[in-house]
């Protein structure tokens, strides 16, 4: 069947040359989309797991002392002693 002259309409050919076609068959790029979106949503659900979980963690950790830094309890104001390995 040929088409009549004058007719650039190429969008209504259904045969595998037509940017129609080519357009259409490519189903590729929406399977590797809907993977990716697998994926964040995955990424999602862990990251809220591991939210509520240090959010659980720190509510079940013990009060410390108001105004005391616990990196810095026990360390006395002034020079400290020398370390064994600093004594020779």
């Amino acid at each position: 069947m040929e088409r009549p002259s004058g007719s650039d309409t190429d969008h209504y050919d259904r045969t595998g040359f037509s940017s129609y076609n080519q357009e259409v068959n490519k189903s590729r790029p929406s399977q590797q989309k809907r993977q990716r979106e697998r994926q964040r949503q995955e990424r999602r659900t862990e990251k809220q797991a591991r939210r509520l979980e240090a959010a659980e963690k720190k509510a079940n950790a013990p009060a410390r002392a108001d105004g005391v830094d616990p990196d810095l309890e026990g360390i006395k104001p002034g020079p400290q002693p020398l370390q064994d390995w600093q004594i020779e």
